[in-house]
């Protein structure tokens, strides 16, 4: 089988949409290693850190549009990075009403 190689993200056409247990959030501050702090959606500031299967493939970026996974515990607090948007996304997911305009 082997991995399945994306060029550029461009050629992504799937837009993942956020199920009731994740938010969208904004890169606010990068930490370090696989750390960065994300103003979500619900008005709480997460600190999350990046999966590993996406560090190795996806770069974050400070105010880039992320798919944030609170965790069971320490709800409020913190969440694991699942997603990175494109700038086209984020226009789709505000038009949709998932992003305040």
């Amino acid at each position: 089988m082997g991995k399945k190689k994306v060029i550029s993200e461009e050629l992504l056409r799937e837009l993942v949409v956020p199920s009731p247990q994740q938010l969208v959030g904004f890169v606010s501050q990068l930490l370090g290693y696989d750390r960065v702090r994300v103003k979500c959606a619900d008005g709480f500031e997460r600190l999350c850190r990046i999966r590993g299967k996406m560090k190795r493939r996806v770069w974050v970026r400070m105010n880039d549009a992320v798919l944030v996974e609170p965790w069971d515990f320490q709800y409020n607090e913190r969440g694991d990075i699942v997603w990175r948007y494109t700038r086209s996304q984020v226009d789709t997911l505000r038009q949709r009403g998932y992003l305040p305009t």
